[in-house]
């Protein structure tokens, strides 16, 4: 498929956003990503660039034959436009430094948006399955069986010793990297945040922002993720990062609890003040959004809207950041005039949803009840 129908082929928000799977109140998506190199092609960041052009023309009619790519979306990225490469970083299709990348790379993305292989990235395979809530298993099990498939059209660079060679050596051995985003509002309400940061980085896990490594946790959403891929097998990797998961995902629903039973009024003012501020606002960046939807989605959660549903919060999440709200318009927009056309839409949207209620106050213990 050709990279001028990019926006034809990816799934529209609304249906997007309608995905479900276990847990996703707090676990928005799991994915499971592998490292792989080709023996006897220069690594990406050593090879010239008529190597990189010639590697990507051996890959990627491999990827693309594979059975789970079937009416496969495939580009080199130097067909793609700054846009086009921003709207797939913020569905997580690509990394950050993949959207830098231009000729002699390239990308091939399934229908489904469950899987996409990133060719030339730091190393000549980047390949990985997404799944919505908490699959990581599932996740795992689809990589697994795509992996499978290609080596037998590719011979990766493998060493009896150390395992998948990586341009990185923290990828070195089974170059699997297993994270989920997680949606963390309570814990960040709650100033409980850092000590759960510190405790999962003691156990060799990585936790980084909304993109990944070096960004911030915009409207509270956390990536967890292994850091080290040698000395272990994918399926300890896989169940080690899975027990951590449950372990946070406790603390997040506890933490939840504890707010509504402690500091009600903090919450309701929380959610509230975020409701009003979108709901009238005229200008407002993507970092406030972001953060604000975070409110709402939380506000939804606890059954404080009476008429709103998640999927139009998960829809709004992505279509208000910077690349999407662009391929609304065919105009260039500065960032004034995005943060004019952000506000309309959210205006817009949430026009028919009711003010979060006031849930029933509890009595205290020993209070009387009539």
């Amino acid at each position: 498929m050709s990279s001028d129908s990019i926006h034809q082929f990816l799934i529209p928000l609304s249906e997007a956003s309608l995905r479900k799977g276990p847990n996703d109140k707090i676990v928005m998506s799991s994915r499971v990503r592998l490292a792989r190199n080709v023996r006897g092609l220069a690594f990406p960041g050593w090879a010239k660039k008529n190597e990189r052009v010639k590697a990507l023309e051996t890959i990627q009619p491999a990827v693309e034959s594979l059975p789970q790519m079937k009416k496969s979306y495939a580009a080199s990225m130097d067909q793609l436009s700054a846009l086009d490469k921003q709207i797939l970083m913020e569905r997580h299709l690509i990394s950050r430094e993949h959207a830098a990348k231009n000729a002699g790379s390239g990308i091939v993305v399934n229908k489904e948006e469950s899987v996409c292989v990133m060719i030339n990235e730091e190393d000549h395979l980047r390949m990985q399955a997404l799944r919505p809530g908490f699959q990581i298993k599932e996740a795992w099990e689809d990589i697994d069986r795509l992996d499978s498939t290609l080596e037998t059209k590719l011979e990766y660079a493998f060493s009896p010793k150390l395992g998948y060679l990586t341009a990185c050596p923290t990828n070195l051995g089974t170059g699997i990297r297993v994270s989920a985003m997680l949606h963390l509002p309570g814990l960040v309400l709650a100033d409980q945040i850092n000590q759960i940061i510190q405790a999962v980085s003691k156990l060799g896990l990585a936790v980084r922002g909304l993109h990944g490594e070096g960004t911030s946790a915009d409207g509270n959403v956390f990536q967890v993720s292994n850091q080290m891929t040698l000395g272990q097998s994918e399926p300890e990797i896989v169940e080690r990062l899975t027990k951590v998961l449950f372990q946070i995902i406790e603390h997040e629903e506890n933490a939840r609890t504890k707010l509504m039973e402690d500091k009600p009024k903090v919450v309701l003012n929380q959610i509230g003040r975020a409701y009003g501020a979108m709901s009238n606002a005229h200008s407002i960046s993507s970092k406030e959004t972001m953060n604000l939807l975070s409110l709402m989605h939380l506000g939804v959660d606890l059954q404080l809207f009476p008429n709103l549903q998640r999927p139009l919060v998960d829809e709004l999440f992505i279509m208000t950041q910077p690349g999407h709200l662009q391929s609304t318009v065919t105009e260039k927009l500065g960032t004034e005039e995005r943060d004019v056309l952000r506000a309309d839409i959210l205006r817009e949207r949430l026009s028919k949803v009711e003010r979060p209620i006031t849930p029933p106050t509890p009595p205290s213990t020993g209070e009387k009840v009539d």
